[in-house]
């Protein structure tokens, strides 16, 4: 995949790092892992601007966003708990109260959790869809998009550009200093990310499930 990422960006630029960002987001396993280091790395070789490749890559996150958001707004909560309901997300330990949860959580906190979940990975995307199902205004949608998604692509682009030639390493088999620095960083988020849930999140979630209140977010 490296390869037919690396080929992409090299005849496209900026237009490839917006697209492959856009499928990132819509498809979540394909890697910005990848994709944003190497377009840190083709902004070391002179190939892209660095600041410029950085905003190619959020308006492609933002344009995946709207997307998602699209599909949360044609969904409901017996839409919701139905999907629940089914086996592989009752494996996952999800529960038809879940519904009710999200929905008092992004009534209350939505913004944040939008901002924050933006550098998880693989939450980054799928967090559009509760988002849309709430119907969260858009400019505030959009705006915490946009920040979020701009700190997290700004951090593994400077990764790629510091990295400099070790992606050529990595290419020819040796060992990618990009790639330990990047599992670090995602590690030390996740980490960070799990807290702050365990912390200030799920103690909420389960008041609301219960069928607390709380008042509506600004």
């Amino acid at each position: 995949m490296q390869d037919a990422i690396f080929a992409f960006m090299l005849q496209f630029g900026y237009l490839a790092v917006s697209a492959l960002i856009f499928l990132e987001n819509v498809f979540p396993p394909i890697p910005s892992e990848l994709i944003l280091p190497l377009a840190g790395f083709f902004s070391n070789a002179g190939a892209l601007w660095l600041p410029l490749a950085i905003l190619a890559a959020t308006a492609g996150s933002l344009a995946g966003a709207y997307v998602l958001y699209a599909v949360g707004t044609r969904l409901d909560k017996r839409r919701m708990e139905k999907i629940l309901s089914s086996r592989p997300a009752r494996l996952l330990g999800f529960e038809k109260g879940d519904v009710q949860a999200a929905f008092g959580w992004f009534e209350t906190k939505g913004a944040k959790t939008v901002f924050i979940c933006r550098c998880v990975p693989v939450v980054r995307s799928l967090i559009s869809i509760p988002a849309g199902m709430s119907h969260m205004g858009i400019l505030k949608f959009s705006a915490m998009t946009f920040a979020g998604s701009l700190i997290w692509n700004a951090i593994l682009c400077a990764l790629g550009y510091l990295a400099g030639d070790a992606w050529q390493n990595a290419a020819s088999g040796a060992a990618s200093v990009i790639d330990h620095v990047t599992y670090i960083v995602l590690a030390a988020i996740a980490v960070a990310a799990l807290a702050w849930f365990v912390k200030r999140v799920l103690p909420k979630i389960k008041s609301q499930g219960r069928g607390g209140t709380g008042p509506v977010a600004e």
